[in-house]
């Protein structure tokens, strides 16, 4: 009897637990078993985000089966009484104003960047400026502080300063009437010469001997570049020595005796006028690149001997062009044509210098009144270092902007100096100021 009171009672607790179990349980977890008695209750209402991938589905079909797609971006399957809380979604990004640090130049007077915005002002006077240490090498680091513009001998306030990066605009000469060794070795170096372009330059190539022009417009760093290139690899040069006007192989024909066959005369030989128009080819190029964007840094690029004959362009007009649009020439010197001892220094890498010599001495008059440099080279080699260094150096120089004394027209001398030790600045002479427009607001 004692066994079966104890059964029951066990059992009877067994119950009681199961249903306060059943009662703590909420009854959306367990759904009802339909009833002939009581209808089957309707579903709970959708959320507001649910109602939306709702919409989506019906505007826009699936593009696969795992997700729904909504314009771009692709939502996850949720289940209908899941609610997303709104405080939990992060906010738009803001609209960025402004980029990295030392990216962009400054304003001197505010120490401000200047951002995308280039203000375009006609009397501002940009100098663009390479300063080298004792050992040729590019001194970097320096701050407006360290530099002094004088024009005319007044100091200048600068109003801008960088040292960033410039993409360029370059016209690349090639002399065409050089010996053919020297333009073969050239050809030989073209690949090179492309390689020390950026993808954000633009080039424009250019040819001159007895007559001056442009080969291709300015294009970026691509396959019609290399064509161009390849074409220029196509071309011949002069050949050695100087022209036969007498002996056996002149142009009079067989002698018998001293005298011409079929001839009653003597005939009178003289050689043919050479023409090498380097100051032509410079006019051209510099006029061109006066129709490029002034937010690129302009440069005549000329691979040649350095020898000048019978330009219809004067040295004095063609820099002055250069110097109103303030373009700066740089130059590879090639072959050295009256160097008496060339046979021996073909394996002398020449020490880069202002001076280049040749025939003439109108090359480096040009580089020195520009700012720029000439490369003396003897070896494929060396002419390859020499591309990437003279565009490199073009590309990374400092530039100073100020704007000058209103005065007279005309030449007005500029010199640069830097507060630095035993340094070498490279910095054009002067510039010829451009008339001010009668409205500059843009």
């Amino acid at each position: 009897m004692a066994k079966r009171m104890s059964a029951l009672l066990i059992l009877g607790l067994t119950l009681l637990v199961a249903n306060a179990l059943m009662a703590q349980q909420k009854p959306d977890d367990i759904p009802d078993a339909p009833s002939a008695t009581r209808p089957i209750p309707p579903p709970p209402p959708p959320s507001a985000r649910q109602e939306a991938e709702d919409e989506s589905k019906q505007d826009k079909p699936p593009a696969d089966g795992s997700g729904v797609t909504t314009g771009s971006k692709e939502l996850p399957h949720t289940a209908p009484d899941m609610v997303y809380d709104k405080s939990a979604i992060p906010p738009p990004m803001p609209s960025v104003r402004t980029v990295p640090t030392g990216s962009v130049p400054k304003d001197v007077d505010t120490g401000q960047d200047v951002g995308y915005t280039i203000r375009i002002n006609p009397t501002l006077v940009m100098v663009p400026v390479t300063v080298k240490d004792k050992d040729g090498r590019l001194v970097g680091g320096l701050l407006p502080k360290d530099f002094i513009v004088l024009e005319s001998g007044q100091p200048q306030n600068l109003k801008f300063f960088t040292s960033d990066p410039f993409a360029l605009s370059a016209a690349v000469i090639f002399d065409t009437g050089m010996a053919d060794v020297g333009l073969k070795k050239v050809q030989e170096t073209l690949s090179a010469l492309q390689g020390a372009f950026s993808q954000f330059d633009e080039v424009a190539i250019y040819t001159y001997s007895s007559t001056a022009g442009q080969v291709s417009d300015f294009t970026t760093v691509g396959n019609q570049l290399t064509a161009v290139l390849n074409e220029v690899k196509s071309y011949s040069g002069t050949n050695n020595g100087p022209p036969v006007t007498s002996g056996p192989l002149g142009p009079q024909g067989p002698i018998i005796n001293g005298v011409p066959m079929g001839s009653p005369v003597d005939p009178v030989s003289t050689p043919p006028k050479v023409a090498r128009v380097l100051n032509d080819a410079i006019l051209l190029a510099a006029r061109d690149l006066s129709k490029r964007p002034r937010d690129r840094r302009k440069i005549i690029f000329i691979i040649s001997d350095g020898q000048e004959q019978r330009s219809i362009a004067s040295y004095k007009d063609t820099l002055k062009v250069l110097l109103t649009q303030n373009i700066t020439v740089y130059a590879v010197g090639v072959e050295g044509a009256a160097i008496p001892v060339y046979d021996r220094l073909e394996r002398i890498h020449l020490p880069k210098t202002r001076g280049l010599m040749g025939y003439s001495d109108i090359l480096p008059k040009y580089v020195s009144a520009t700012g720029g440099e000439v490369y003396g080279e003897l070896t494929r080699a060396n002419i390859e270092r020499a591309y990437a260094a003279a565009i490199g150096e073009a590309r990374n120089q400092y530039t100073l902007g100020y704007t000058p004394k209103a005065g007279i027209g005309g030449y007005r001398q500029i010199e640069v100096r830097v507060r630095r030790p035993e340094v070498k600045v490279y910095a054009k002479d002067g510039y010829y100021p451009l008339p001010t427009p009668l409205s500059s607001s843009r």
